[in-house]
């Protein structure tokens, strides 16, 4: 008798995992990146995730990392000449670009040049995108971003936007692509029980509001909110510990202003994964954090507040027609936000069941590119030619020259770091940190007397 066809020799051999090279600079944008990519897979094949972290002042540490809830099957520091140098070589199938504006850039000229003598136009895909609300600078950081296979635009408002910068200026705009924030999940929520106390959320931002009266205000009124309510668990949720960087600067930590406020014993200061807060959370409240829109998504109520005006400064006019722009004088009294749902669902908030396909379009695309026998070489909008006096200062930021070649002296890619070296970077990277939180502020106020 001949022998019989097993269900896997019919379907011949797995494909290879896909690999992808996350490069991110701060812990948000590896959040985003790393979760970024395994939504991109193509249906039925593996991902491996591997993560490239440049050296900088928001590197995060490994308490970050772990908090943040993003894995990968490996992780090491780079400098952005070490990871060209690599990726010159290795046979990445995607390289994931969560960087900021300027550092997407250098990388994509970085890249053009890495890959120039590549034969047949084989190479990686590229993708980039933001990790949350674009409220400031759009004009410039999508334009810092073109030049990517894929730029993802976690909402149709977001896309719509894109696309008229980029026709606006004569850009391609074919690579904008509408996806939705990776993170958005958990169980809906479905009101607090009787086994613990209704639970208010404050998530704080490290840069929004920026001066100490504003922050102050809000720490006073967060206060006074739990001392009305002392029934209710109000909750402080901080992004990092003093001494920690994440995306954005925090020269004013909310944990040393809050000293002095002898804040009630129902008000704690917390840490953690956003997702896991969330999960006993009641009412979130907040200036403009990306944390409303992880709420809004699984139905709790959400408030983010006008008390320090609806200014584009803050981010919080980026919420304009929600429905969820409150005082705190409205939520002392009781009263909660209802969400317009149209708005909902511009903003890639898919509480219906949507938010299951918002990446098939990116998938699908993605896997297109990836079949593609040559792609043809990368081309930013930012050349010499449209942009001689702007580009070459954002590329020697990167140690890199106008065509995108390593600049004389660039931190050599051919060795690990020895323990001297690592000892320096910790120390630069703590002098600077020390700088912003206490230096800066003393020097600030110095000045105003």
């Amino acid at each position: 008798m001949p022998a019989s066809t097993t269900e896997s020799e019919t379907r011949g051999p797995a494909p290879a995992a896909l690999r992808v090279a996350v490069v991110a600079d701060s812990d948000t944008r590896w959040k985003w990146g790393a979760l970024t990519a395994r939504r991109l897979a193509p249906a039925g094949r593996e991902v491996r995730v591997e993560g490239r972290l440049l050296r900088g002042r928001a590197t995060p540490t490994p308490r970050q990392l772990a908090e943040v809830g993003a894995g990968s099957d490996s992780l090491r520091e780079v400098s952005a000449v070490e990871f060209l140098r690599e990726a010159a070589d290795e046979p990445f199938d995607v390289v994931l670009l969560a960087l900021v504006g300027g550092g997407v850039q250098a990388m994509l000229h970085g890249l053009r040049h890495a890959w120039g003598a590549r034969s047949g136009g084989r190479r990686p895909v590229v993708v980039t995108g933001y990790v949350g609300i674009v409220y400031e600078k759009l004009t410039d950081g999508l334009l810092l971003r073109h030049g990517a296979d894929l730029v993802l635009a976690n909402s149709r408002q977001d896309a719509d936007r894109f696309r008229a910068v980029y026709e606006g200026v004569g850009a391609d705009a074919g690579p904008v692509t509408e996806v939705a924030l990776p993170f958005l999940g958990g169980e809906p929520y479905r009101g607090g029980g009787e086994d613990r106390p209704y639970t208010v959320v404050f998530a704080a931002q490290p840069s929004v509001p920026e001066s100490r009266k504003d922050r102050t205000y809000l720490l006073e009124r967060l206060v006074r909110h739990a001392r009305r309510h002392p029934e209710r668990e109000v909750l402080l949720k901080l992004r990092s510990r003093p001494g920690e960087q994440t995306t954005h600067i925090e020269e004013l930590p909310y944990q040393k202003l809050v000293r002095g406020l002898e804040p009630p014993a129902n008000l704690r200061l917390v840490y953690g994964h956003m997702g896991e807060v969330l999960d006993r959370t009641d009412l979130l409240v907040t200036v403009s954090s990306t944390a409303a829109l992880e709420s809004l998504h699984r139905r709790i109520p959400t408030a983010v507040l006008t008390d320090l005006g609806v200014r584009e400064a803050l981010g919080n006019h980026h919420f304009t027609g929600s429905g969820v722009l409150a005082s705190f004088d409205d939520l002392d009294a009781g009263r909660l936000p209802v969400p317009d749902e149209q708005w909902l669902a511009r903003q890639g908030v898919a509480a219906d069941g949507g938010y299951a396909h918002a990446f098939d379009a990116a998938r699908d695309r993605l896997a297109v590119l990836l079949e593609s026998p040559g792609l043809p070489p990368l081309d930013p909008y930012y050349t010499l030619r449209t942009a001689g006096g702007y580009l070459p200062g954002v590329l020697a930021r990167h140690h890199l020259a106008p065509d995108g070649a390593p600049l004389p002296g660039a931190p050599a890619g051919d060795r690990a770091p020895g323990p001297l070296r690592r000892a320096v970077r910790e120390t630069a990277r703590g002098a600077y940190r020390h700088g912003v939180q206490r230096v800066a502020p003393l020097i600030r106020r110095l000045g105003e007397l």
